[in-house]
């Protein structure tokens, strides 16, 4: 095929184009060049990686052989700010460009570390990473919510592992950007709106692995103040176990792999199960345990004298009450003798105070007609109406004027004043003087 001017009835052939090509970019001769390491692998001694422009938005890869790296006097890592001796070399066979790196150097710290730096010092001193603010993640949640790209390796990870663990569990997946420039805006949107629903219980943002370029999004800002402001705990699986960006300081769980988050989720039901008849078993032996112990305590007591015979209580019982109440009769009687000899004492003492008894012995109580007993002669003038009050009955009398003491008259004077007057009577009255009276039947 001519080396000339192409047509389309004269085209060039692909090896031509490569080849030209590698001639052309062979005559570039070496260059420095200064940007930041995204990406560092070693391989069979060789390292393969990515350098990033500081402040545009360009990447090329770079190889560095085994002969070269040998006479490197510095580590280096992704992340690194460098400048490098390179040569671009193109591979005719594979129709790729790499730059051929002979020598590289540290320039210090590189810029995207240093402002995701500054920025983990900001939110950490706000307090975004405390312990404290981190929520405890359900046991068993009805609904998990799952940010991952759409056809992701990352969502087939999640969903078979978690289901493989729990196969009733439900996932609410969003779909969204994980790289590039939609990342931020898309991952911030899809949180929000499974935050808002009210039956996610957890959300899983997640992301297989890739270079630290490519993880950046997951480092911004606004992605990780939406983060902390969810209400929802939020478990970030982004990347491998080296991979750190600032959405797992801020979630409420950090998750190595998408694989570990599935498994952090939600439970192993085979674990369950095993525990519920660990549990089970247990309870039954325990059960088991305290029954014996007080069938045993029961037989104990039950071969006890005491319950061995159970007629002893009503027995022992028995001659008690029968001793109460011969005691209590006995007490009854006595109590009975000592309040009727009381009671004949007081009669008696009741009956020497009584004016009857003192009418029974042969004095009479004298009452003029207002009813007033008359203790004086003088009292009671000749001709005054009486009431005479004895023993047994009463006498109407009439005063008769003044007589003499019939205890100085002699006996038979007094049974001879007494003949032929049958109606009248002298009567002894206590006082210095004497009154005869005369006497009928009172009305």
């Amino acid at each position: 095929m001519a080396d000339g001017p192409t047509t389309r009835e004269t085209p060039w052939s692909v090896s031509m184009l490569s080849g030209k090509l590698k001639e052309y970019l062979d005559r570039l001769g070496t260059v420095w060049i200064e940007g930041e390491v995204t990406q560092w692998g070693v391989s069979a001694g060789n390292v393969y990686g990515k350098l990033k422009d500081v402040d545009g938005d360009a990447t090329v890869s770079f190889t560095i052989w085994s002969s070269v790296r040998a006479r490197l006097s510095e580590q280096f890592k992704a992340g690194d700010r460098v400048v490098a001796l390179v040569k671009p070399n193109w591979w005719v066979k594979g129709g790729s460009l790499t730059m051929q790196v002979f020598d590289v150097r540290h320039v210090g710290l590189g810029d995207l570390l240093e402002r995701l730096e500054r920025l983990r010092a900001q939110l950490a001193a706000e307090g975004l990473f405390d312990v404290s603010r981190k929520r405890r993640l359900p046991f068993l949640p009805g609904v998990v919510g799952l940010v991952t790209g759409r056809d992701s390796d990352a969502e087939q990870d999640v969903l078979r592992n978690a289901r493989l663990r729990w196969p009733a569990v439900e996932f609410r997946t969003v779909y969204a950007a994980v790289q590039g420039d939609r990342t931020v805006p898309e991952v911030v949107r899809a949180i929000e709106r499974l935050d808002a629903d009210p039956e996610v219980e957890v959300i899983i943002v997640a992301r297989g692995g890739g270079d630290f370029q490519n993880l950046l999004g997951f480092s911004d800002e606004r992605l990780v103040r939406a983060a902390a402001a969810a209400t929802t705990p939020i478990v970030s699986a982004i990347g491998h176990e080296a991979d750190r960006p600032l959405l797992d300081e801020v979630a409420d769980l950090r998750a190595s792999t998408p694989t570990d988050a599935a498994k952090r989720v939600v439970p192993d039901v085979a674990e369950e199960l095993s525990r519920v008849e660990h549990a089970r078993a247990r309870l039954g032996m325990r059960l088991t345990a305290i029954l014996t112990r007080e069938a045993d305590r029961i037989e104990h007591l039950r071969s006890r004298p005491s319950l061995a015979t159970t007629s002893w209580i009503v027995d022992r019982r028995a001659e008690e009450v029968t001793r109460w109440v011969a005691r209590g009769t006995d007490l009854m009687e006595r109590l009975l003798e000592r309040q009727h000899a009381a009671v004949g004492s007081l009669r008696a003492h009741v009956r020497a105070l009584s004016p009857q008894a003192t009418l029974d012995r042969g004095y009479a109580i004298v009452q003029d007609a207002s009813g007033h007993v008359v203790r004086d002669a003088h009292a009671a003038p000749a001709g005054t109406a009486l009431t005479l009050t004895l023993a047994t009955g009463t006498l109407a009398a009439e005063a008769l004027g003044g007589a003499s003491d019939p205890r100085r008259s002699r006996p038979n004077e007094a049974s001879g004043s007494q003949e032929g007057r049958p109606n009248e009577a002298s009567l002894a009255h206590d006082g210095d003087a004497n009154a005869n009276l005369r006497v009928g039947d009172a009305e």
